[in-house]
């Protein structure tokens, strides 16, 4: 059957874009935290912004997480973004009365769950960094998105459109804010940034309205 439209090609987080702004530091910290408020186009706090600091230089080691699950309920991906860091397992258990065959031709990890249901006996490791791209092979309408963090910093926003990077090392970095409602040719934000020994409050606005 044909791929449909949003499944062609895997979105990546892009160099861009557009402006961030760096609050007045929230006084010392045993060690430095970064505060960041996402906004949509109209300034209203913005879900699922997957927000991801990069030091400039030598990479920091990350570590996997375990038990993590993106569950297929309702015909739909829950959570529909995910972010994990490099080397994690994820499980695709199928909770609909439906199967399901779930599958991804992202560059970051391509694989393929033929028709289920229940829980597949194994997990999909996702062991590079970048934007996978989900959907089922039966229900076009499906699409899921797993962000594969290479560094230890990363949050996704709640519905407060705020999420915080704890014991961020002092020293540069690059802050990197992804949405899946970005429009074509604008698929995320980047900013440098310094961490000092101070907390800091950075806010970004992404043109995008929100779910």
């Amino acid at each position: 059957m044909p791929i449909p439209h949003h499944l062609r090609q895997a979105p990546c987080i892009a160099r861009a874009l557009l402006p961030l702004t760096l609050a007045v530091g929230l006084g010392p910290a045993v060690a430095a935290g970064v505060q960041v408020q996402a906004q949509g186009a109209g300034g209203q706090p913005l879900a699922d912004v997957v927000l991801l600091l990069e030091p400039q230089g030598a990479k920091a080691a990350v570590k996997p997480v375990s038990e993590i699950e993106i569950v297929q309920e309702g015909r739909r991906f829950v959570p529909a973004v995910t972010v994990v860091p490099v080397g994690t397992k994820v499980q695709f258990p199928n909770r609909d009365s439906v199967r399901h065959h779930v599958y991804s031709f992202s560059p970051a990890r391509k694989f393929e769950l033929r028709l289920y249901v229940g829980k597949p006996a194994n997990p999909v490791e996702f062991d590079r960094a970048g934007v996978v791209v989900l959907g089922c092979n039966i229900h076009d309408a499906m699409v899921g998105w797993v962000i594969v963090s290479d560094t230890p910093w990363y949050a996704k926003t709640p519905a407060s459109g705020q999420a915080s990077l704890a014991d961020v090392p002092t020293g540069a970095y690059v802050l990197r804010a992804w949405h899946p409602d970005l429009p074509a040719g604008s698929n995320g934000v980047e900013q440098p940034v310094t961490v000092g020994t101070s907390a800091l409050a950075l806010s970004v606005r992404l043109p995008v309205v929100g779910r």
